[in-house]
């Protein structure tokens, strides 16, 4: 595993949702500053020859059908990142509260994410037939013109994928570079698949297509109460919007959940849970394929420090796990693991965590590389082994919080 060659991490995503009010209208309005208007191409560049009209050509599988059960993760910044519900897709998710004017609402929507779908692929089509290398010199106005038509047929998540498409297309450099833009390529073929032939998929599957595409849910499932220790917090942000994300373990139920919230720029989110403590508290999940997402339902009292530790895995069952979250999500950037005992080791120009027990190591991903984290890694470690939580992903392993060997708190990375 090398840092070429290979998929993008979830924070290089951009996070955009659309207004509700927007969406009851059945349209779509800019979701950021900078961002083009929806149908409008940038610099003038039209689509290709055979783009689609606005109005969908031929009927395709699925086409029409209600999306009364809009589930999962919407795409973020990617890496499969949910952004904030909207009140309507909220009201979406439960069939028997659906009135005839949000079933038709809901029709028109699936009818327009089609037609978008079905454009792209042709978009696709006419890429790869005009051959990967001319790509990266149509500049970036057909890209966008290509993400604001997603934008336009309510598919905001195919408009991120577009646009990310795009920026690896115009800084395509190095040998690897073809290569990434044709798994990228083909990710996005296969999303687009995935959405025109979604009635044919399992539901799990189903609802994480939905959200991929763009869609939003509400929580779902019997609500789990348990003492949840608090792996790690960190934020990510662009023009639009804070999200913070907040890893936890249940010490009982033994699963890792994750906790999403929102800010406006320059203004942190409410929820803080700082890393190494635990809350009794009660989680809803949502809908999806190995979705890891929740909501914090209750909380029973304030957070406190504990001693508990999450159980690790080694290095290569880090991969296997990674591999079996791929089955269930094609298009999931990382996994959350615990690595049991490893040493920060240096490689050449970059890091490693080596196995202490296995001939095996995990490269430290570029991006935290640059952090001061890794250097309080290797201060903890100092040679010897240390318990690490990070997230595991095609561009190797993130470290977000890590404990010493013996006695000691966790020390937050991120």
């Amino acid at each position: 595993m090398t840092d070429q060659g290979v998929r993008r991490t979830v924070t290089q995503v951009p996070a955009q949702a659309c207004d509700a009010a927007s969406d009851s209208a059945g349209e779509v309005a800019p979701c950021g500053p900078g961002e083009p208007s929806p149908g409008t191409a940038e610099g003038g560049i039209s689509a290709p020859a055979s783009a689609a009209s606005d109005a969908p050509s031929q009927p395709v599988p699925g086409q029409g059908a209600p999306l009364l059960g809009t589930a999962g993760e919407p795409v973020p910044d990617g890496p499969g990142e949910p952004l904030p519900d909207e009140p309507e897709a909220a009201a979406l998710a439960s069939p028997p509260t659906v009135s005839p004017a949000a079933r038709r609402r809901a029709e028109r929507r699936a009818e327009r994410v089609t037609a978008g779908a079905a454009e792209l692929e042709r978009r696709l089509a006419d890429l790869l037939r005009g051959g990967l290398i001319s790509a990266g010199q149509s500049g970036p106005a057909l890209w966008e013109e290509t993400a604001a038509r997603m934008v336009d047929a309510q598919a905001p998540g195919l408009a991120n994928r577009v646009r990310d498409l795009g920026a690896l297309a115009s800084a395509g450099v190095g040998a690897h570079a073809p290569v990434r833009l044709l798994e990228e390529c083909a990710l996005l073929h296969l999303l687009a698949q995935a959405w025109l032939r979604r009635d044919r998929l399992p539901e799990p599957l189903a609802a994480t297509v939905r959200s991929r595409v763009g869609l939003t849910a509400s929580p779902e499932g019997p609500a789990i109460r348990d003492d949840w220790l608090v792996l790690a917090q960190y934020d990510t942000s662009d023009s639009r919007l804070i999200t913070r994300r907040i890893w936890l373990h249940g010490t009982v139920s033994g699963r890792t959940a994750l906790l999403l919230s929102y800010g406006a720029p320059g203004r942190a989110p409410d929820l803080a849970l700082p890393a190494g403590l635990a809350v009794d508290a009660e989680l809803t999940p949502y809908p999806g394929a190995g979705q890891p997402r929740t909501a914090l339902t209750e909380r029973f009292g304030a957070p406190a420090p504990t001693t508990v530790r999450p159980p690790g895995t080694t290095t290569s069952g880090a991969l296997a796990r990674y591999g079996a979250a791929l089955r269930d999500d094609p298009w999931r950037e990382s996994v959350p693991v615990t690595l049991e005992r490893v040493v920060p080791v240096p490689d050449g120009d970059g890091w490693q965590l080596a196995d202490a027990d296995e001939d095996q190591a995990l490269p430290v991903g570029a991006a935290a590389r640059s952090r001061p984290g890794l250097w309080r890694l290797v201060a903890l470690s100092g040679g010897s082994p240390v318990r690490v939580f990070g997230e595991c992903g095609p561009r190797g392993f993130t470290p977000l919080a890590a404990w010493p060997q013996g006695p000691g708190e966790a020390v937050p990375l991120c």
